[in-house]
Formats: C-alpha cells, structure tokens, sequence
C-alpha cells in the first residue's frame, strides 16, 4: 500500500514539473475527455516489466480507478439503422444468399406455414463459444489485448481437445465467427481440422478482437501490479469500465498501423478500451449477424477471447454489472447456449456444468486439460520416449481400405526396385513371350493422372520466355496469383479425385509452404483469398497465408472452384478404368475436352448431393424435381434438392469456373483494384487461365499446371509470369506445363508509361550531350 501511494506523489509531481510537458486535454478516441501530459518518462526505466516500454502515456487517477464520470459516454452515436449498414457491410460475402426479392417473397408464405403446422418452424441453432489456446503472451503473464502472438503447443493441444469434445457431443457447427488475431484464427483452424470441417464459413471480425489493453500492452501483469498496485490493475482486468492508458499514436501497438486493420475508419480503432468498450463492439456483431444466423437454425461457433466472450455472456444473460468479475472462460472449452424460439437462453438442467450468472453448459470441467497436460509434461520427463500418439498425430485424415492397400502396394514396388540391383532372381526369373523379364518398370505419372500431357522437348520450347521476374508494384497495382493445391495421397497414388476430398500429403503441405515463401520473399500482399470448397485447396491456402503472416484475411470457398467431377470414375486408379471400360474409351475422356465420364449413381457416395454438410451452402445451383420428388418420398416429407453434377467434361467444369471469375472475382475484387490469391484444382485453374490467355480448346488438355507453383497474373498488362525462385534453373525445364506452354506465357502488352518512360530517358540523355 505505502509503494502504492508513493508511486502516485511521483506521478502528481512530475505532473506538476513543467519541464516535463504542458497539460493537454485529449478525447481519446472512444469519446473520453482526460487530462494528460504530453512528454511523460517511464515509472522508474530500471523495473522489469518496463523494460521493453520506454514510456508510458499516463492518464489521470480518474481512469485508473473507474475510467468514467457518468455512463452517457456509451450512448450510441450511431443510429440503428446506421449501425446495422455497418455491420452487414464488413468484409466481403461468405455464404450466397438467395436474391432479396425471393427472400421478401417467401417471407409471409414462411410465416403462414410456421402458423398452421408449428413443427415446420425453424428452430434457433445453438451457440458455441471457444476460448482461443494458450498464447506465447498469455504463458508469460503479458497484458497482450491486440498483439498478435501465436498459440503455443499447448494451446493448439488444448483448441484440439475442445474440438473432440464437441465431436463427443454431437454439435456440428455450421458458421464460424472469429477476431482477426492471429491466435484465434489459428485457433479456428486447430478445431475446424480435427472436425474434418475446414471447409466451413469463417467470418473473421475485428468486433471479435480481444480488449484493447492501451499502454500496457506488452507489459508484465505481475510487475505492473507491483508497480502501480493490485487494485489498478485489477481494475483493468475485470471491472466493467475502467480503462488503462491509451496506447501511443503510431506507436508500435497503436491498430492504426497495422493492415489488417486498413479498412476501418480512425473512429472505430480503439487506443485504450475498458470490458464495456470492448462489449459495445461486439454487441452489433450479435445483433445483426450472430443472432440472425442463429434464428435460422444454424449452429454458430464463436472463437475469441476472453473479454470478447465475457462480453457477449453478459448481452445473452443480461448479466448484472456487479457480477460481471465472476464470469471467466478458460481456453479450450467449449462453452454451449440454447434458446428457445424467442432467442431467449434456454435455462441448463440441474446438475449441469453452468457458470454462475450464465446459462451456457460447459462441455468439460474446466482446469481438467490443463492439470493433464501438466501430469503429461512431467510424465516425458520422468519416462522419454513415453509421448505414444505420434502414430495417430501422422494420420490427419483416415484412408480407406483401398487406399491403404494401394499405399501399401506401391512401398512394396519400390522396395523390389531396390531389391533388384542386389539379390539373384534368376530362380525367379519367368519368360514372358514378348522377350521381357518379370521385372517391369512401372507406368509412373505421379501427380500427372488426372491431366496426361505430352511434354515438349527443349527444341520445341526454345521460343518460349516464361516472363520470369516480371515487375509488379504489389503495393499499387492488382494482381491475380493462381496456385495449384499440393499434391494429396491420391495425386502419388495416381487416382482420379474430382470432388473426393482427401488431405494434402507431407509433400503437398511443401508444396503449398514453397509456394507462400516465395510469395513473401518478393514482397507480395493480398486483400482477399477465394478457393473451392474441397480440403486440399482450402489447405493450401492456409500454409500459403501462414508463410505469409496473413492468415486474418477473408477466404471465401465456392463449389464453383472445385475440380473437374469424374463420375463414376471417382476414385479408380488408369489402371482400373482402362481394364473396365477399355483403353480407348479411357483415353477419349482423358483427352476429350467435350466428352464427360459414365455418371455416378445419387445414391452413390461420389455424389455431392449426398454432402449434406456442404450442400447447405449452396443457392446457385437450379432444382432437380426428380432428386426433390425422389427424396421426398424416402423422407416421407418435403425435400427440396437442387441439380448437383454426377459427371463433368473439361468444358463443363469451366462453364462453372470461368463465370465465377468474371461475375464474382472481378467485380468484386479486381476491378476494385484488390490483390486477389486463388487457391484451386488443376481444371478449375486452365478455365480461367483459357479465359484470361485466350488458349484454344484444343489445347487445354496439354496445359499443365505443377502444384505449389505461384502463377501472377498481371492485371493491367495482361499476361503471366513466374517468381525467380533464385535457384537460377530454366522453369520449363524445372515444371512441366505441358506442350501449351506456348499460349500460357505471351509477352505482355506494352502501356502508355513504358513509352513515356523512354521519351524521358531520351531527354535526359540530349540534355547531357547538350551541357
């Protein structure tokens, strides 16, 4: 109490030393008056915890207790109506909504039939709050607020044991929401990994950041409690309105400086927040989207942080502000609210795991997992070698039985392959009547099944620039950079996947990480990502943006990005189709851009109209009355289906492709000046490149794209080109693309500026002769 007290004289009088700085009055940015000094030196530069924080902009006692005078600073500035626009405007369109005609339309109609038969009406979703892991910041007591640490081994442990406890429960969410920090997102995708869900919505809002902590960011909890007293900081941490010193401007912590937050106005970006800011951000988001998502039966999953989430358990229970210090959410553990059809929490069954003051259900007691992995920790210690699941950590998504007997086929090839060259197989040796031995090199096209090409040789390649190291200002200019998702298992076992959704291998995951350091090493930057809605392109797409630091920007995922769908030959290996249906009528689907394969059945598991978790997401798509009569019936109730494809051609599955890129991509994002990432499939990709390249149908089949390989597509001057990866290879003889090579690498057009450049060089040059 005495360091307390003399820790305030020293603040009064260097406050009071007018060589030290004139008195200003400053209205921070969320609309408080405060008196402060404009030159202020750190309490005592030898204390740890200040160490790393030259100054501190220190506020009056005022805010340092409450942080208020009167609750009329929380009056809204912004009307409803305005807020709402704000809300619904943020970030771009995840999920593709039926017109807004049709939904005013079908409204009344809705609401007669929610009348007469009420077990027809909707019922509200539920609601799934996850506290991010464990952060580097977080494990050494640092206030963090909006810092960016990542998550540490143990939060990734304790984001993928909540993701299991989920599974144990039953609950599939079916929109994500999350903040733009790097922890939470990264949380996200722990969790939607274990759920085999990655294709799911992600809504990444900076309403959902953790509470600005101002000043303190960075600093030692346990040393400022030593410093200014525990009540100060306590006060920070878990009253209702007390703020902390707001954070310089254009300091290191002030938002304003970082791009992730670009699109927001100087108003919105906070320099200090106390746990009612930090609400009142959060509650639009509730209103007009979360809850409204909610309403219309879907499970929402919310993945943020401890104040954001403490926040919206007080809107949702209407908690008291005395109580609010008492509500805490550990990492990891999902937390579970269901409402009745007013949205009103419906109240948990005795005996359930509900924190006072809240009706959520926890799905776990909390401090379990912690107090395991402590025990776990000290078990390696004592015993090495005991950590036991790195069997089941290899395998991040399950084979079935044939793929693990092709897997297994193929390792036993290559270990004949090297058998031969030591042991005597002459006993074995069998006389074949065309001459050869039993052992026969196999047909290897690994990577390269599904798009046969013939390869050019160096001869036929000499005329072919591949415009390595063309100069973008990525800074200025927009940019499209497609890559090619890595290779997956059945790329390397050679089978046809079209919308089978297998994982990236080991070497794919190289694939995409090569791909994002490359990106990062030639400075690039993107605004919005798109990709398919299949793992493997969605996978992709995060190893590229973690190279990248930019896991916070949107990716949106659209069917219409997906592979080219082989039908009935889904799954089956060159080998097995040819011995089915015959060489020739192999290679005429192989090779035909117009010939689409045998359809598979709607019962089938091939057919995405079976996916019924992703299916939801689709409303771009026309009806299918026979699938809606047929399914009806089964169901013995009214289900509408909509005309999935069962089999695709070359051409059909850039009819889907190309538009997406010229109606969705373009519009609204290139033409708006954006870098855009598209992550995608081998057929997906040669659409819009046909597109963009103008290649001839007839050669699309021999374009060939390598996975992993960043292709930019320079906006303005029309043409591709590839990143110098510094090794000095030639890439056409390092990558096939194929023989249509030729077509995917024009020179690129020539602008006004390249001439003007030249004129001004010229009249340099006169000058001097000239002088």
């Amino acid at each position: 109490m005495f360091q307390q007290k003399l820790t305030y004289v020293f603040l009064l009088l260097h406050l009071l030393d007018s060589s030290q700085g004139a008195f200003v009055n400053r209205r921070s940015s969320n609309g408080e008056l405060r008196l402060v000094t404009t030159k202020l030196s750190a309490l005592g530069n030898d204390g740890i915890g200040f160490l790393d924080k030259p100054s501190i902009d220190t506020s009056s006692r005022l805010s340092m207790s409450t942080g208020y005078d009167t609750d009329e600073e929380y009056s809204r500035c912004l009307s409803p109506k305005q807020e709402r626009r704000n809300v619904l405007d943020e970030g771009y369109k995840l999920i593709d909504e039926r017109p807004r005609w049709r939904r005013a339309l079908f409204k009344p109609i809705n609401k007669v039939r929610d009348a007469i038969f009420p077990s027809s009406a909707l019922k509200p979703g539920n609601l799934i709050m996850v506290c991010t892991g464990t952060s580097t910041w977080k494990q050494n007591f640092t206030f963090t607020g909006w810092a960016d640490p990542d998550l540490t081994e143990q939060g990734i442990q304790e984001c993928e044991h909540g993701a299991r406890l989920l599974i144990e429960a039953g609950y599939e969410p079916d929109i994500i929401y999350t903040s733009r920090l790097k922890r939470a997102i990264r949380s996200v995708y722990t969790i939607v990994q274990e759920l085999d869900s990655v294709y799911l919505p992600i809504f990444k809002s900076w309403r959902l950041n953790e509470r600005m902590y101002g000043d303190v960011t960075g600093l030692s909890k346990k040393e400022t409690a030593k410093r200014l007293g525990s009540n100060v900081v306590q006060a920070w941490r878990r009253s209702l309105k007390a703020r902390p010193p707001p954070a310089k401007k254009g300091g290191e912590f002030d938002p304003s400086q970082d791009r992730k937050y670009s699109d927001l106005t100087e108003e919105q970006i906070p320099l200090t927040e106390s746990l009612q800011d930090c609400m009142e951000r959060t509650r639009p988001l509730w209103d007009y989207k979360i809850s409204r998502d909610l309403r219309r039966g879907n499970n929402v999953m919310i993945v943020g942080h401890s104040n954001s989430l403490r926040g919206l358990c007080k809107i949702i229970d209407d908690v008291p502000d005395k109580d609010i210090p008492d509500i805490t959410i550990p990492a990891g553990i999902p937390l579970v609210y269901k409402f009745d059809k007013y949205m009103k929490p419906i109240t948990p069954k005795e005996g359930s795991l509900t924190q006072l003051h809240t009706s959520g259900v926890f799905l776990e007691k909390p401090g379990l997992l912690k107090e395991a992995l402590k025990r776990q920790e000290i078990w390696k210690e004592k015993v090495p070698g005991s950590e036991g699941d790195s069997e089941i950590k290899s395998q991040t998504k399950r084979l079935n039985t044939m793929e693990k007997s092709l897997m297994k086929l193929r390792e036993e090839k290559e270990m004949e392959k090297w058998a031969e060259q030591f042991g005597n197989t002459e006993e074995y040796q069998v006389k074949f009547a065309n001459g050869g031995s039993s052992f026969v090199e196999e047909d290897d096209d690994e990577g390269q099944f599904e798009e046969d090409t013939h390869t050019k040789d160096a001869s036929e390649l000499a005329g072919v620039i591949p415009n390595v190291g063309q100069k973008i200002d990525v800074d200025k200019e927009p940019v499209v950079v497609f890559i090619r998702h890595g290779r997956t298992p059945h790329n390397i076992l050679s089978l046809f996947t079209g919308w089978e959704d297998p994982p990236l291998a080991k070497s794919g995951v190289e694939d995409a990480k090569r791909g994002g350091k490359l990106l990062k090493k030639h400075g690039y930057k993107f605004d919005v990502v798109y990709s398919s809605w299949l793992t493997r392109a969605i996978e992709t797409a995060w190893y590229v943006l973690d190279e990248l630091d930019m896991t916070w920007l949107p990716v949106i995922k659209s069917w219409r990005l997906n592979e080219r769908h082989y039908g009935a030959l889904t799954g089956k290996s060159k080998k097995m189709v040819g011995n089915i249906y015959g060489e020739d009528q192999l290679k005429k689907w192989r090779r035909g851009f117009n010939i689409p394969p045998p359809k598979t059945s709607s019962f089938s598991f091939e057919y995405p109209g079976n996916d019924y978790k992703r299916t939801k997401y689709v409303s771009d798509i026309r009806i299918s009355l026979s699938e809606t009569l047929f399914r009806s019936i089964e169901a013995k109730q009214f289900q509408l289906h909509r005309k999935f494809p069962k089999s695709e051609s070359l051409k059909m599955c850039m009819d889907r492709s190309i538009p997406f890129y010229t109606e969705r991509i373009v519009p609204e994002a290139v033409a708006k000046g954006k870098r855009v990432l598209i992550t995608s499939h081998e057929n997906a990709i040669r659409g819009i490149l046909m597109h963009l390249c103008e290649i001839p149908e007839e050669n699309m089949n021999d374009l060939h794209l390598p996975n992993g390989v960043p292709l930019v597509y320079n906006v303005r001057r029309k043409c591709i080109s590839l990143l110098d990866d510094g090794t000095g290879e030639d890439p056409l003889k390092k990558y096939d693309f194929g023989s249509a090579v030729e077509y995917l690498f024009k020179p690129c057009e020539l602008l006004e500026e390249d001439f003007i450049v030249e004129d001004e060089t010229e009249a340099t040059e006169r000058e001097a002769v000239q002088a």
